[in-house]
């Protein structure tokens, strides 16, 4: 069984894999926009507070770059609504499906970079620009680490097996 493709492990058509995978994609997209939303609201805002004429140019540029960041990431979230709407009854559910992954996986690209661009500069209003910019980049090594090498580690070992030759496939420790 450990060598059978994941696919053949499941007894589902084409279709059925479609619409579950395209179910489990949209609780994905549920706990990320929650995420986008509440960056996005807290980066509209920053506008109007006393402190914001304060800001330097840097400071300036990294809000308006963060908050257009944290604009498209929100719409490529709410992207895969849209095209199941455009193509909704017309047979094209895998077509939905591979395109909204393909839009959720550019989501969290995008929403890595407003996150780091977002703390970068609460850390440089309050600490300053070297302790901005550390804590810039430890989110962006934090994020690319979660969100891209553990998923690529976890996919290469589900492809060379189990470390323990006595471990059953599938089981959980």
């Amino acid at each position: 069984m450990a060598d059978r493709p994941a696919r053949a492990l499941r007894d589902e058509t084409p279709l059925e894999r479609a619409d579950r995978n395209f179910a489990e994609l949209l609780q994905e997209l549920r706990v990320t926009q929650t995420g986008v939303q509440i960056l996005f609201a807290f980066l509209l805002t920053l506008a109007f507070t006393p402190r914001f004429p304060a800001l330097d140019t840097v400071q300036r540029a990294t809000y308006v770059t963060t908050l257009l960041l944290a604009m498209l990431a929100a719409a490529l979230f709410t992207a895969p609504a849209a095209v199941h709407r455009g193509l909704f009854q017309q047979n094209a559910k895998p077509t939905i499906v591979r395109l909204s992954s393909r839009l959720a996986s550019i989501g969290l690209g995008v929403l890595m970079l407003a996150f780091t661009g977002s703390v970068l500069l609460v850390v440089d209003v309050a600490l300053g620009r070297g302790a901005g910019i550390a804590a810039g980049a430890g989110t962006l090594a934090v994020c690319v680490a979660l969100w891209g090498v553990l998923p690529r580690m976890a996919r290469r070992s589900l492809l060379t097996g189990p470390a323990d030759p006595e471990a059953e496939p599938g089981r959980e420790p």
